[in-house]
């Protein structure tokens, strides 16, 4: 049997003859009998106690350890002990996505999985822990949606454990586990007038914000963040570069989301526009740090600014700028006086982007086209937002069925 049990309440003493006789210890009748010992992984000496009459148990638990160890899957028993909250702090400490994605992991973790879970040593977790944690989100956080990222951020940090030898398995991917379904809702499309609507809405030196965003699906930071060297007129095409980030509180230039970088095809009614905005607004230079609030600073010639030559804050141009646009749109309703204008989160400048994606997908587009250009993960994700907005199947079936017995 690999390693060694100790009996407390028993010692062997040399008797003055030369025998050993087996003796009560001082601990005898007291405490936990039997001292389990190995030698672990790294090479230091491992133990577990337990009780009187117990030691069959203590010999079958070291055998489990050495088949646990053989087969790999040993996890370290004082390791484990470490709770949810100490290990998601360590672990936070060690992701290397940007520094926005990082933050807001902390906060979701912070308020929606420490109050929770926090003080659970993390090789305790089983996925009944799990399923009475959901049950209490599903009270905290009324939306699906929001439930199912903080669930993600949760279960990313357990596989995260499982690699770091904490724990055998993620208890989030038992199969009694369910994770949170989505809003079931769909995209719907501004139409054209509406786009139009908005546009008029806005300040003059904002108003080809709407032709970018619906022309070219950009998005908000990447529209605010656009560069007169990004346009190419002649061979029609806009570069997506970079965008304006706000990080820790203050603004940045960095890559578009994802990093993913692309060229979009700029439509000449699209050119018309930019070309008629720097006319009348010509492109201001203004210098931001690339990246991080302590990246190198970088000065670009961006079509968009605001009223004094400087950058757009998102901020102050969703409250007093675009929420006013989609009142006289009627898309929102106008507050009374000295009251705030009301959420409109399926308003937001995103909108412009579904309008883009809609308009493709009626012009016969394919979706792994139509990903390319909004600079999506994948053309999946892409099929999963916009497919009820791609033409319809059933005519297309129902006309070959007739061509095929020649059905007029």
């Amino acid at each position: 049997m690999p390693g060694h049990i100790q009996d407390r309440w028993f010692k062997d003493e040399k008797q003055p003859d030369g025998t050993t006789k087996r003796v009560k210890t001082d601990r005898h009748g007291t405490g936990l009998r039997y001292r389990a010992r190995y030698i672990g992984p790294d090479g230091t000496e491992k133990s577990k106690s337990f009780p009187d009459r117990q030691k069959r148990a203590a010999e079958q638990w070291l055998i489990r350890t050495a088949a646990d160890m053989a087969a790999g899957q040993y996890i370290d028993p004082k390791a484990s002990r470490i709770t949810f909250q100490q290990y998601a702090e360590k672990y936070l400490g060690t992701l290397t996505t940007e520094e926005n994605s990082r933050a807001a992991s902390e906060r979701r973790l912070r308020l929606h999985a420490y109050p929770y879970i926090g003080t659970r040593p993390m090789g305790s977790f089983q996925p009944g822990h799990i399923r009475t944690w959901l049950r209490q989100l599903t009270t905290a956080v009324p939306s699906a949606s929001h439930r199912l990222i903080i669930y993600g951020s949760v279960s990313s940090l357990f596989n995260a454990a499982v690699d770091d030898a904490l724990l055998p398995k993620n208890p989030c991917h038992a199969r009694s586990v369910k994770a949170p379904a989505p809003d079931p809702k769909q995209v719907r499309p501004w139409t054209v007038d509406q786009v139009r609507a908005v546009r008029r809405g806005l300040p003059e030196h904002l108003r080809t914000t709407v032709d970018v965003g619906a022309g070219c699906g950009l998005r908000q930071g990447e529209i605010f963040g656009l560069p007169l060297d990004n346009l190419d007129f002649e061979g029609g095409w806009l570069a997506v570069r970079q965008q304006l980030k706000r990080v820790r509180g203050k603004f940045v230039f960095a890559l578009p989301k994802r990093g993913k970088i692309r060229d979009v095809p700029l439509p000449e009614v699209v050119a018309d526009a930019l070309r008629e905005h720097m006319r009348r607004f010509p492109p201001m230079a203004v210098t931001l740090p690339w990246g991080s609030v302590d990246g190198a600073p970088v000065t670009k010639k961006l079509i968009f600014t605001g009223a004094t030559g400087d950058f757009l804050r998102v901020s102050h141009f969703d409250d007093h700028k675009w929420k006013p646009a989609l009142a006289a749109a009627g898309l929102i309703g106008t507050p009374e006086k000295g009251q705030r204008y009301p959420a409109a989160r399926e308003h937001g400048m995103h909108a412009l982007r579904h309008f883009y994606a809609s308009v493709l997908l009626d012009g016969g587009e394919n979706i792994r086209a139509l990903s390319q250009y909004l600079g999506h993960r994948d053309p999946g994700f892409t099929l999963r937002v916009y497919t009820h907005l791609m033409p319809s199947s059933e005519g297309r079936t129902r006309n070959a069925v007739n061509r095929a017995f020649g059905t007029p």
